[in-house]
């Protein structure tokens, strides 16, 4: 509702979404992208520019031989691709402030999630684009990171969630806080300029009973393949599978159209290929 984004807005610290983003997304969007334009706009900068070329390198992806140029790796990517990559980037780069958490580990963890999700997409039947996998990986708990600045003791609830099963993390952390993560995660990705189905998922990717919500079947091969993403990362992680797991397991596997076996062979390939 409208009055809980006035809430969000003013009382948390939320990044607005950088001009080269704007940029970015202005000329992705067109109907005529120029990619001279967009190529030149990466390539100015030695961050994006660095991390584009190692998202194409990147085990998951696959290529035969190196990418080196800019502009090769937009073509191969595709615009919405490289626009939601960048985002991505930037989102990193833009929270300031002080965290009870450690920004980098939980970065890092949904830099796995994004990645593994865009490999689990290219090992199941149907096709999902990869953009839009990576995209809800590494975005999927941006919100913490506004949590974690917002309230000291914030951690201190996601130990109580690791031993608690009784809720959802989400549950919890409405009861002490108000809101949650991942309403608060809404927001940055849809002020950000995500695509609204992707800002969806991020809203209900706690909501267990998500595939009787939701209609849309690519929403749902998104959704589940988050969930095993992110159990696969539990597991590599804690050693533990995530809180819940065990509720929604059997309704993923489903929808992605695979076994446990299956599940733990793309778990034994994601940590060889990720871990090297």
């Amino acid at each position: 509702t409208q009055e809980v984004i006035d809430d969000i807005s003013s009382g948390f610290n939320i990044p607005s979404a950088p001009k080269t983003l704007t940029k970015v997304q202005r000329i992705c969007q067109a109907e005529e992208p120029d990619i001279n334009e967009l190529s030149k706009l990466i390539a100015s900068d030695i961050g994006l520019s660095s991390a584009i070329l190692k998202v194409i390198n990147s085990p998951t992806y696959g290529m035969n031989r190196a990418i080196s140029d800019i502009q090769q790796a937009v073509m191969m990517l595709g615009y919405s691709s490289v626009s939601m990559l960048i985002a991505g980037i930037l989102i990193k780069k833009s929270f300031n402030g002080k965290s009870c958490l450690n920004l980098e580990r939980l970065w890092d963890n949904a830099t796995y999630v994004a990645e593994a999700m865009t490999y689990i997409g290219q090992n199941i039947k149907e096709k999902v684009p990869l953009e839009n996998l990576y995209a809800t990986g590494l975005f999927h708990d941006c919100g913490i990171v506004a949590m974690s600045m917002k309230f000291p003791d914030y951690k201190n609830l996601l130990i109580q969630i690791n031993g608690d099963t009784s809720a959802s993390q989400t549950a919890l952390e409405a009861t002490k806080y108000n809101t949650n993560h991942a309403v608060v995660g809404y927001y940055i990705t849809n002020s950000w300029g995500l695509p609204k189905n992707i800002c969806k998922i991020i809203l209900q990717h706690h909501e267990e009973d998500f595939f009787d919500r939701s209609t849309d079947h690519m929403n749902h091969l998104i959704y589940a393949t988050l969930k095993v993403a992110d159990n696969i990362a539990d597991k590599n992680q804690r050693l533990v599978d995530a809180p819940r797991w065990s509720l929604i397991k059997d309704d993923c596997f489903n929808i992605l159209g695979i076994s446990q076996l299956d599940y733990e062979d793309l778990q034994e390939d994601l940590n060889e290929k990720l871990s090297a």
